[in-house]
């Protein structure tokens, strides 16, 4: 299997178990992959990462070349040495970031130009710009530069969004060299079920393109602008037509979510893969996820209950630590409380995702996704 390769191990409906390569080994899913956005997954080693059984890394391109930016990360032998994370890794290619910052941001065909929010300088970058950066850093999975337009927004101004993110796609196609990384493009085209499937079709036409001219095409495909402010019913309007758009042979991979119902629900329509900052977000914040809902470890109820923070979880947390000390550490304000939490609900995300893979591999996802949503936990995330 070369790198790159994806090979499908199991369907059931709509859900797929696939099998990735990379040159850092493979990956398998459904998956959810922690957010490392600095180099670093926030209050998480990476032997504790392992221990969590994580499979994929994301990274952040915008805050990396920002700091301590891509030629020390290069210097230092790549992403992956810079962290010591052996496994595979993603980077996006920073555009939401970019584009969250709307005020200081100059949108043109050619690029986009934007302000640091470390020292206040103005930087440009074209898709061959943000491809070079990519490249120096390392990860094994790249993303194009796309624009994520925000919601609500004007039809005009998504329609835009496709078109720049189509025309970016194809340039950065273009720019990308390095082979051992392999590159996703992006699907947007906001809640408009048209624009998503005019932004599919375009995607695919430039994929074809460069492979009839002998060159590579795409790795895999990023259903981006999801998750920007929209309820979660109004993504599941378009989602699953968006994903099932898409080659069955390449992984799809809806950015920037990480509510366990929501993932249960994704996989379910086509989805492969996830991120977010939440499980270690709010984990920060004092709370817990859990087979019965979420658990805000500030509650007076555990002050005295020494059963584990979640029975049905096998993670070291779990196995070691009591509901009792880990409130007692969070209303104390002490690191550790985050710390621990951080690497519970990872290990929930993860596992969750797992068995997720086991039970369309055993034919039975239906199955699944019904005990979920029947669970106390379902309407709680």
């Amino acid at each position: 299997m070369a790198v790159a390769d994806c090979h499908i191990d199991g369907t059931c409906g709509h859900a797929r178990a696939l099998t990735f390569e990379t040159a850092h080994g493979n990956f398998q899913t459904p998956m959810f992959m922690p957010v490392g956005t600095r180099a670093s997954v926030k209050g998480i080693t990476v032997d504790q990462l392992h221990e969590v059984n994580s499979q994929v890394v994301l990274a952040n391109t915008y805050h990396l070349a920002m700091r301590p930016g891509a030629d020390l990360i290069a210097e230092a032998g790549g992403i992956h040495k810079f962290m010591n994370y052996d496994g595979p890794m993603l980077t996006d290619s920073g555009g939401f970031q970019i584009f969250s910052l709307a005020d200081t941001v100059k949108l043109e065909d050619e690029g986009v130009t934007f302000q640091s929010i470390y020292d206040g300088n103005k930087i440009f970058w074209s898709p061959e710009t943000n491809m070079e950066i990519q490249q120096k850093i390392g990860a094994d999975i790249i993303m194009q530069l796309d624009q994520c337009p925000p919601y609500p927004a004007t039809r005009e101004f998504v329609q835009r969004a496709v078109d720049l993110s189509s025309a970016w796609a194809k340039r950065c196609l273009a720019a990308h060299t390095r082979e051992d990384q392999t590159l996703f493009g992006i699907v947007q085209g906001g809640m408009h079920l048209d624009l998503r499937l005019e932004s599919v079709r375009r995607l695919l036409e430039i994929n074809d393109e460069n492979v009839a001219a002998g060159g590579r095409g795409f790795g895999g495909f990023g259903i981006g602008g999801y998750s920007v402010g929209e309820e979660h019913e109004v993504m599941f309007e378009t989602l699953g037509q968006v994903a099932r758009a898409l080659p069955e042979d390449k992984p799809r991979y809806l950015m920037g979510v990480g509510n366990p119902t929501t993932l249960v629900r994704a996989v379910r329509e086509g989805v492969d893969m996830f991120d977010c900052v939440l499980p270690t977000r709010t984990a920060r914040m004092g709370t817990a996820f859990s087979h019965e809902g979420r658990m805000n470890m500030r509650n007076s109820k555990y002050a005295h209950d020494f059963t584990p923070l979640d029975p049905q979880c096998t993670c070291p947390v779990c196995q070691n630590y009591t509901r009792a000390y880990l409130r007692h550490l969070v209303k104390v304000g002490e690191m550790l409380g985050g710390i621990l939490l951080s690497i519970h609900n990872m290990h929930f995300l993860l596992d969750l995702m797992a068995r997720a893979r086991e039970a369309v591999l055993a034919d039975a996802y239906e199955e699944f996704y019904q005990e979920w949503m029947n669970s106390p936990a379902a309407e709680d995330y």
